[in-house]
């Protein structure tokens, strides 16, 4: 098995499943054309997160993360109309660009873009008693994958489904003692949420157009 079939697969997916969407096309290649990371979630991966968020029933949303927005703009629409997505990004050009992303899609109106580092976002919110988030999706810099799963826990009420993405690593996650900070990152996520006694979590390996990875997923008891 290669990224090519594993690609080709994710293709099948989308052209079965979904509709042809020139609206999250246009997102991706403003991505590109501002220069940003192709670090997005793939198409599936984006679904997924938004059937989370209906599957959940969530109404508020709290994404650690921006970029330009893709995986924003699929949890926005899994919101019903009064629903809320709380974003929070460190780069002003990343966020300048996922603002007219969201216009363009038409969310703005449930979307609050926070700038600034996340840790300091996370610390306002609490201080502003932004209450508990139904859904939390950490996908920001790995290594503080810990520090952000705690802010999770201190933003969430039983039943808050907490996601965070690119924890396989392309397996390197088994690796003691990679020297990779990323790789150590996706092991103190899974250190975080093996030893903490309110989180009852799994996770899901995935292969596809964004090679090897996986997301965990737990939920608050």
């Amino acid at each position: 098995m290669s990224s090519k079939i594993w690609t080709a697969v994710d293709e099948y997916i989308v052209s079965s499943l979904f509709e042809a969407d020139p609206v999250l096309d246009a997102v991706l290649k403003a991505n590109r054309d501002q220069g940003l990371p192709a670090i997005d979630v793939s198409a599936a991966q984006g679904k997924l997160l938004s059937l989370l968020v209906r599957i959940r029933g969530a109404r508020t949303v709290l994404e650690v993360g921006t970029l330009g927005g893709y995986s924003t703009i699929w949890m926005a629409r899994g919101l019903p109309a009064d629903g809320k997505v709380v974003t929070l990004e460190l780069d002003p050009h990343h966020a300048k660009v996922a603002r007219s992303n969201f216009e363009r899609a038409g969310v703005s109106g449930k979307v609050d873009l926070r700038v600034g580092p996340a840790l300091q976002s996370l610390a306002a919110l609490a201080d502003q008693n932004a209450g508990a988030f139904d859904l939390i999706f950490i996908d920001a810099d790995k290594p503080n994958n810990p520090n952000y799963l705690n802010w999770a826990m201190k933003l969430s009420r039983s039943g808050t489904v907490i996601v965070c993405d690119n924890v396989i690593r392309d397996g390197a996650v088994v690796k003691e003692n990679s020297g990779d900070a990323n790789v150590e990152g996706a092991r103190a996520a899974f250190s975080f949420i093996g030893g903490e006694k309110r989180l009852d979590g799994t996770a899901i390996q995935t292969v596809g157009a964004k090679g090897y990875d996986g997301f965990a997923i737990a939920i608050v008891e």
